[in-house]
């Protein structure tokens, strides 16, 4: 589910300002930095001035996004490929546009996009895609066309409700896939040479 919402506040909130009105819930667009001085422990996306507050993840969700976090990380770190995070972080696509992918990797070459509060785009970024229709549109579709905007060369959409794994590679402005793994099937990276995981690992993960 994503509640999009503005704000009516100029400069940065109070620490009261959730106690004394409902959250986020403001008649005017906000800004970046507004958005950038939230402290939440809810998952918020930024649009053109909006909030998109997100729904919070099951356990499956989270234990697969984990089992995945663990072998990237342990690729990437061993080899020394650059940076692993795991959401909630901010990736800012371009102006006025920021997401929180589940997984983010930023090459070591582009350490210079690396801020303390967000990325500059990102390398490569995973989603773990939900049941729920809004949210299988917003990862499916919207995000695809955002993603493949911002020129992130890969992107990862893990489907539990499918049971596949699709790996998506940037072509001039727009994604291709570079495979749709299913279980049975080994997954591998285009950018990360070398890196594979067994799709059942993945989705099995949410049962252990």
């Amino acid at each position: 589910m994503t509640i999009k919402t503005r704000a009516a506040v100029s400069g940065p909130l109070p620490e009261t300002v959730w106690d004394s009105a409902p959250p986020f819930s403001r008649p005017r667009p906000w800004t970046e930095l507004e958005y950038l001085a939230l402290e939440t422990n809810h998952l918020v996306e930024f649009s053109d001035g909006h909030l998109e507050v997100l729904r919070m993840p099951t356990r499956r969700h989270q234990q697969i996004v984990l089992c995945l976090y663990r072998l990237l990380f342990e690729f990437v770190t061993s080899r020394h490929l650059g940076t692993l995070l795991i959401a909630p972080f901010r990736v800012r696509l371009w102006p006025g546009k920021f997401r929180e992918p589940d997984l983010i990797f930023m090459a070591a070459a582009h350490r210079a996009r690396e801020h303390n509060d967000y990325f500059e785009g990102a390398d490569l970024v995973v989603e773990v895609v939900s049941g729920d229709a809004s949210d299988r549109e917003r990862d499916l579709v919207i995000k695809r066309d955002e993603y493949a905007r911002a020129r992130i060369p890969e992107y990862w959409l893990v489907d539990p409700q499918m049971e596949t794994i699709t790996v998506l590679t940037l072509t001039d402005a727009a994604y291709i896939p570079h495979g749709i793994f299913r279980r049975g099937e080994t997954a591998h990276a285009r950018l990360l040479t070398g890196f594979t995981v067994a799709v059942d690992v993945v989705l099995d993960a949410a049962l252990a």
